[in-house]
């Protein structure tokens, strides 16, 4: 009976692992990258003041760029280089940096206002070429009017940025 059960055992083990292993390279984040080891992120230069009613925040460029690379290191297991040879390329730019009144008052003022921003990301994929895209991203920040941005900024950073990197990390590595 004991041995029995034992290669029972075996075999569960055996074709779980086969059945894991056939899937491609898969993290525990859901990531799929494929045959592809590196990965670049250009520097995402700052174009908002290019959109009607946008506005240009400073350090805003560096923030994404660094927060988009750190998303795909802890998320994968891709090596972060800084040369035109890796197999994945990011590179874009934030397009929209805009805060907009989102509800009102009876005395007809804001109640609250909408920070949102928007970010054009190019994805190429050397190993796979039918993965690249060029996309829009955006996601926002709610805060109430009687707040400055100034006192918000730093949590609606995180939190905006936080959503449009997981965005752009499940379009480019996550196969659904």
């Amino acid at each position: 009976m004991n041995l029995l059960l034992n290669k029972k055992n075996k075999v569960l083990i055996l074709l779980l692992t086969l059945s894991l292993s056939s899937c491609g390279i898969y993290n525990f984040t859901g990531g799929n990258q494929g045959l592809a080891k590196t990965f670049q992120v250009n520097y995402f230069q700052n174009y908002a003041t290019q959109s009607p009613g946008s506005t240009f925040e400073p350090g805003m460029d560096r923030d994404f760029t660094l927060a988009l690379q750190d998303r795909i290191l802890n998320q994968s297991s891709l090596d972060l280089v800084n040369t035109n040879n890796a197999d994945l390329l990011y590179e874009g730019e934030i397009t929209e940096y805009r805060i907009s009144p989102m509800t009102a008052t009876a005395q007809q003022s804001a109640a609250q206002n909408r920070l949102t921003v928007r970010v054009k990301c190019r994805f190429y994929n050397k190993t796979k070429e039918d993965a690249d895209f060029e996309q829009n991203f955006s996601f926002f920040y709610d805060f109430g009017a009687d707040q400055q941005l100034a006192s918000v900024k730093s949590e609606a950073h995180e939190v905006i940025f936080e959503r449009i990197t997981q965005d752009i990390f499940n379009a480019s590595l996550a196969d659904w």
